[in-house]
């Protein structure tokens, strides 16, 4: 039941009821819209996950069946060289699918369960991730460069797992017969409580038309006979950042390097420090 808004005069000036009625109705459309999208958004990632389950995942099995009817038929006149090959590329091929089921399971974890946000230093962190990667730095006779970074609420463990993904990323797709140089340092600090960090690198680049669908689930710029990889890093930073309440976007061209930029909310300590700092 709607009521009367009636003024001093008796002049009607609206009813009550019927405008609450409109902005529920609209509210429930919002609503509704929303979870239209988050729908469809969830349909596309289940038959890419049914994609990857049919070839990805059947791949790998495929190559060890094959390897081991061979061992099985052909033993005895197999030399030492060839068995000790056949074992090698099935212990190859077992790997990759242990790497993409480990993958899957961390990116499905991502969607069900809401990050723990606690003041996380990033500068630590990112101390640790190098520490990690030093391996392939000396792999590859690169260099990665970090300057002073914030302390953000956060996930301790996922910002630790952006970090290396992006890092890695960049020392991987460098370009031949140049040593890889990643830089990461804060692009933006503003006094509303947000800071943006890039991720640069002197790669192999790639159109800024796929700049979008490098974060889509298994989506390839290259095959995995050229860069290794599951497909499924960028999507796991994508939605990293995502649950943190950020964003992250990439900017790039073919031979220029790689940047990807991402926002993440500053901790209260740091959030009055970068205001103080804008007064002063």
């Amino acid at each position: 039941m709607s009521s009367r808004a009636v003024a001093e005069d008796g002049r009607i000036l609206g009813f009550e009821g019927i405008a609450r009625d409109v902005t529920e109705r609209k509210q429930s459309e919002e609503q509704l819209l929303q979870f239209a999208m988050k729908l469809e958004q969830s349909n596309t990632e289940l038959q890419s996950f049914a994609d990857v389950a049919s070839h990805d995942l059947q791949e790998p099995l495929r190559k060890v069946r094959a390897f081991s009817e061979k061992l099985e038929k052909k033993w005895e006149n197999l030399s030492r060289a060839e068995t000790a090959d056949l074992h090698q590329r099935m212990q190859s091929a077992v790997a990759r699918m242990q790497a993409l089921i480990n993958q899957l399971l961390a990116y499905a974890r991502l969607g069900s369960v809401a990050p723990q946000l606690a003041p996380v230093d990033l500068a630590a962190v990112a101390r640790e991730v190098m520490d990690d990667l030093e391996a392939r730095v000396e792999d590859t006779g690169g260099r990665i460069e970090c300057g002073p970074l914030p302390t953000v609420m956060g996930d301790a463990t996922q910002l630790r797992q952006l970090l290396q993904n992006l890092i890695g990323n960049a020392l991987k797709f460098g370009r031949p017969g140049e040593a890889p140089v990643v830089r990461v340092q804060v692009t933006e600090a503003a006094a509303d409580g947000h800071t943006e960090i890039a991720v640069r690198d002197n790669g192999i680049g790639f159109e800024q038309k796929d700049a979008d669908r490098v974060f889509q689930a298994f989506y390839r710029l290259h095959t995995r006979q050229q860069y290794e990889g599951t497909g499924l890093g960028l999507a796991i930073c994508h939605r990293i950042v995502e649950r943190h309440g950020g964003t992250i976007r990439a900017s790039s061209a073919p031979g220029a390097g790689t940047t990807f930029s991402f926002t993440l909310t500053l901790a209260r300590t740091t959030q009055n420090r970068t205001i103080s700092a804008l007064s002063a």
